[in-house]
């Protein structure tokens, strides 16, 4: 009757999880194996260290280093479990986490450990890569700026060219959106030099050519063009001004327009499996010669003229807009009102007219008609001064829409160059468009970086080394969350299947496509519940629901991810 009961409970949620994912990439091993540290050191290892700390970033959506001891300490019985040694109060403290900012801030020993990554994750999931997409984002912070530093000014993708940012450059592999190599660069860099440094990693790290490389314009800069065709790679990318003069790009579109059988369909399945018409297009095969390190290469190039019917909607509707805008600034132009300067003379007249016209781009779509009524007056001799003639106008105009020139220019509309040295067998021009579309899959990627539950910006760290050691610390988590929703999501193709149960407020709602954040938010509310009486342990864990356990085995792993944390055990201490 005397004896002291305790009880003690954890809200564990999406922790075993994570843990049990990250354990199955091989990231804490290959962390360990990459990133050597002192043979004094003791309690937890690097690479577990990075995995509970990626843990909390993934579940609070927090990357604060002072906020994981914290945590930790309220989670004692569930990483007692998990963990293969038991924590230590001095595991988890900033000093420790800085440690290993700094030592992920390793530029080889991160390139080694990424090839090391990308190799396990596709032998374990089966994957056959095929196409890599590149692209880079900023991230900005107040901090300091030295000549040579990392953090620079430049053009901010974040609108935020007040602060000093650094550079990102990602490429990922499709289907899942998981990055295979991630570089933190000099905020004040151009993108285009940046794109080959990054897939030479890829390319060394899977030890394979003949991939797919998509990119934006800047991947279109001639020079990379040829180092990717010196590569035997492939590459698929718009045509900017840079590359294609809008000379050159009007006089596709004639062709294109005078014979519009030459514009082929490119449709794309909806949701219920039907064809959808998307855009038309066509194409021509350039002949392109390069230099490169003194030597003349020379190619043979597709150009894939293709109108989005999406954007060319788009663009009309900018257009109709500007019209509206001309129109009324038009009949506002000569009205009399206090403190609004008018034009006074016909050239006055013509000139504001012009001017309108100009900067809501409406010239030749939107006509005017001025008119000009000259009155002379004489003015009779005053104090002095002789007689004079005075010249004053009634100013007028009307507007007028060009229906014919409407039409011409809504039918240039959406036009859009892409290049790829791809052979049509192995990429259709439909193939192409469909590929280029799917670029939200790195943006995706990015998203995931900079906003929840990774959390990016905003960055309270102020040296270069902790900087660049947790972006790098977060692709990893970018990595986690990528392939256990690819896991599940090709399960269910595999199975030809949907999943119910994800939307709380929506019981009846299915899906084939569930993302890896809602996965993670559907293990919520589990609680570890450990009851200490009379010298006896008792573990008791939230029941896992049908649906927690269809998840588990649809990511591939074992339902004793959560079991065994009933079971008490002792693990050494650290």
């Amino acid at each position: 009757m005397n004896e002291k009961l305790t009880i003690h409970t954890e809200r564990v949620d999406d922790v075993p999880l994570l843990l049990a994912q990250m354990e199955r990439m091989g990231i804490p091993t290959l962390l360990d194996a990459h990133f050597p540290t002192h043979g004094n050191r003791q309690g937890l290892s690097l690479g577990w260290t990075s995995v509970v700390w990626l843990a909390h970033i993934l579940s609070r959506a927090d990357h604060r280093l002072n906020r994981v001891r914290p945590w930790a300490d309220q989670l004692h019985a569930t990483f007692d479990a998990c963990l293969p040694i038991t924590l230590r109060p001095t595991d988890l403290t900033d000093d420790r986490l800085a440690d290993l900012l700094r030592a992920l801030s390793d530029d080889a020993a991160w390139a080694a450990c990424e090839g090391a990554l990308n190799a396990q994750t596709l032998r374990v999931y089966d994957l056959q890569p095929s196409t890599v997409r590149v692209d880079s984002t900023t991230a900005s912070g107040y901090w300091s700026v030295t000549e040579d530093g990392l953090f620079q000014f430049g053009h901010s993708k974040d609108h935020r060219p007040d602060l000093p940012q650094v550079k990102i450059m990602l490429a990922t592999l499709d289907p899942l959106g998981m990055p295979l190599a991630a570089d933190v660069l000099a905020g004040q860099l151009a993108d285009d030099p940046l794109y080959l440094p990054t897939i030479r990693r890829v390319q060394a790290s899977l030890g394979r050519i003949g991939l797919l490389y998509v990119g934006d314009t800047k991947l279109g800069a001639l020079h990379n063009r040829a180092m990717l065709q010196r590569a035997d790679n492939h590459y698929l990318c718009p045509l900017g001004a840079v590359q294609l003069s809008a000379e050159a790009l009007a006089a596709l579109i004639d062709a294109a327009l005078a014979d519009p059988q030459l514009l082929q369909p490119i449709t794309r399945l909806d949701e219920q499996g039907r064809p959808h018409l998307i855009a038309e297009g066509c194409e021509q095969t350039l002949t392109l010669t390069a230099t490169l390190d003194d030597q003349t290469l020379t190619w043979r190039e597709r150009r894939l003229l293709v109108r989005s019917l999406s954007y060319a909607a788009a663009q009309a509707h900018a257009l109709h807009r500007r019209l509206a805008a001309a129109e009324a600034a038009l009949a506002e132009l000569l009205l009399v009102q206090r403190g609004k300067p008018r034009p006074t003379t016909p050239v006055a007249l013509e000139t504001a007219v012009a001017a309108i016209l100009a900067k809501h781009a409406v010239a030749g779509v939107l006509e005017v008609r001025t008119q000009a009524t000259a009155h002379t007056r004489t003015i009779r001799s005053y104090r002095g001064r002789g007689a004079r003639e005075e010249t004053t106008y009634d100013l007028s105009l009307t507007t007028a829409i060009d229906p014919l020139a409407l039409a011409e220019a809504e039918a240039r509309l959406g036009w859009r160059v892409y290049a790829t040295n791809r052979p049509a067998e192995q990429l259709s021009l439909e193939q192409a468009v469909l590929a280029y579309r799917d670029e939200y899959l790195v943006e995706r990627s990015l998203g995931r970086l900079k906003g929840a539950p990774l959390s990016l910006c905003p960055l309270y760290l102020s040296r270069e080394d902790h900087v660049c050691g947790l972006i790098r610390l977060l692709t990893l988590g970018v990595r986690v969350l990528s392939v256990l929703e690819y896991a599940i999501r090709h399960q269910l193709a595999q199975e030809q299947t949907v999943l119910a149960g994800l939307y709380a407020d929506q019981a009846r709602r299915t899906t084939a496509r569930p993302t890896a954040e809602r996965v993670l938010e559907a293990f919520g509310n589990l609680t570890l519940t450990v009851i200490e009486l009379a010298g006896q342990v008792v573990h008791h864990l939230t029941p896992l629901s049908v649906l927690h356990q269809r998840l588990l085995a649809l990511a591939g792993l074992n339902p004793d991810v959560y079991e065994r944390l009933t079971v008490h055990s002792s693990k050494p201490p650290g």
